[in-house]
């Protein structure tokens, strides 16, 4: 029989109330007594993949000849960047990630402005100053410069073509804000350079009063001002008719660097929130309804075991859906079902020890020397059934991260952390509450209490 029995149970409830605390809590705040300041907040909504709320599925590929090799290191630093710039567009729980050699999927639920991040995410963000003399190009304008992300030399497309000399790109850049002129009517980009920048600019624009310093992104002409005196100070701000969405995304661009390759969308998908919700809604009735099933079969086949299972898989959901909600875990389709399957788990678990107790029970053990043997045998086929769980899961998270299938990682993502739950509340809460409806009701006939 257990030891300390009553410390287990305590344990149990004291989890089980932070469990069912942070499931039905959507925000927790921790506020300091002496100065009425928060010292802790966090946000517990639960977090909804696309498939269950809609929004913005896009496939983004390597703008870049088929036989043009792409290294590693250049998709993960692009899938960073538009990480980076979607995430301070405030577009909340996107998933960005790389699908092959040259495919990054990114996937942004909730999302209604679907045109400024696709308008984001795929420009490449190349700035340049470039030294344009006395012509002053039409914003709009494409140039043609000798200056590449490679660093090689781009020729004229035509002997008519000119070819206009880049001083400095954005790579030079230490900050950059948006403001608004002194009557608040136009929007402008303010930056400020890193030390090799400023002397940069300083060298260029001493020597070069009264011609034009032209602005370029991504090869189109933003600005082409007029240098009226050195500027030495390591700033200087663009203008342009920008709106304040566009010079948002504009600065987001700078800020984040360039694309070290550049990106076209290939295909985009757009679920609707209606879809979303009737498929969440038919998911919780077929969960409820698969439930009341094995509860139903658990209660008459194991009697008062098959009570204890029922209430410990009920312990397990609290478990789980609490770690899910306070870690931030993005809930899918495939993630529930990931989740229903390891339910499946914990109950095998509970089989494997009920059918052990039984067994021991009409051997003629005691029901206490039943308990101990049930739970010690039954524990090596638990202990490989749940391992071989895991190591699947492992292997489909690390297919999905590799070619981008994020319907297999929150499979794989949930089952494993489900399978981890399942071996606590099997081996530890069923156990103690097994124990403790025995020491309660002290059953006299077994065949009536275990069904044997």
């Amino acid at each position: 029989m257990i030891r300390n029995l009553t410390n287990r149970i305590i344990f149990i409830v004291l989890i089980l109330a932070l469990a069912l605390w942070v499931d039905f809590t959507n925000e927790v705040e921790l506020i300091n007594p002496v100065t009425d300041e928060p010292l802790f907040t966090r946000n517990l909504e639960p977090r909804l993949g696309l498939d269950l709320q809609g929004g913005l599925q896009v496939l983004l590929e390597a703008d870049v000849p088929e036989d043009q090799a792409i290294d590693a290191q250049s998709m993960e630093i692009a899938r960073d960047i538009v990480q980076q710039r979607t995430d301070a567009l405030g577009v909340n729980e996107n998933v960005i990630q790389i699908a092959g050699d040259r495919r990054i999927v990114g996937e942004f639920p909730g999302l209604e402005n679907t045109d400024s991040v696709l308008a984001t995410i795929q420009q490449t963000g190349l700035l340049e100053f470039v030294d344009t003399g006395t012509v002053s190009p039409e914003p709009g304008t494409i140039l043609v410069t000798d200056y590449s992300p490679t660093g090689a030399s781009v020729e004229a497309p035509d002997a008519n073509t000119p070819v206009y000399h880049t001083i400095m790109t954005g790579a030079e850049l230490e900050s950059i804000s948006v403001s608004q002129d002194t009557l608040g009517t136009t929007y402008l980009i303010n930056f400020a350079l890193k030390s090799d920048g400023t002397k940069i600019f300083a060298d260029h624009t001493s020597a070069n009063v009264g011609k034009f310093l032209t602005i370029v992104l991504d090869k189109q002409v933003i600005s082409s001002p007029v240098i009226n005196d050195a500027i030495t100070g390591g700033g200087g701000t663009i203008s342009g008719n920008f709106t304040y969405e566009s010079a948002n995304a504009f600065a987001v661009q700078l800020r984040y660097g360039s694309l070290p390759i550049p990106l076209k969308v290939v295909e985009t998908r757009i679920i609707g929130p209606t879809l979303g919700a009737d498929s969440l809604n038919k998911s919780l009735i077929a969960g409820l309804i698969g439930m009341a099933i094995v509860a139903s079969f658990m209660i008459i086949y194991y009697r008062m075991p098959g009570v204890v299972a029922v209430i410990s898989i009920l312990i397990y959901a609290a478990f789980a859906f609490a770690i899910f909600k306070w870690f931030h875990f993005t809930l899918t389709l495939p993630g529930i079902a990931g989740f229903l399957l390891s339910t499946g788990s914990a109950l095998d678990a509970n089989i494997l020890i009920f059918e052990r107790l039984k067994e021991e029970l009409r051997n003629g053990r005691t029901l206490i020397q039943a308990m101990d043997l049930g739970w010690t045998r039954a524990w090596s086929s638990i202990r490989d059934s749940n391992l071989s769980a895991i190591i699947t899961a492992v292997i489909l998270f690390w297919f999905g991260s590799t070619f981008g299938a994020t319907i297999v990682k929150g499979f794989s993502l949930t089952l494993a952390l489900g399978v981890l739950i399942s071996l606590f509340t099997a081996i530890y809460v069923t156990r103690t509450l097994l124990a403790l409806f025995l020491k309660a009701f002290k059953p006299q006939n077994l065949d009536a209490w275990f069904g044997l």
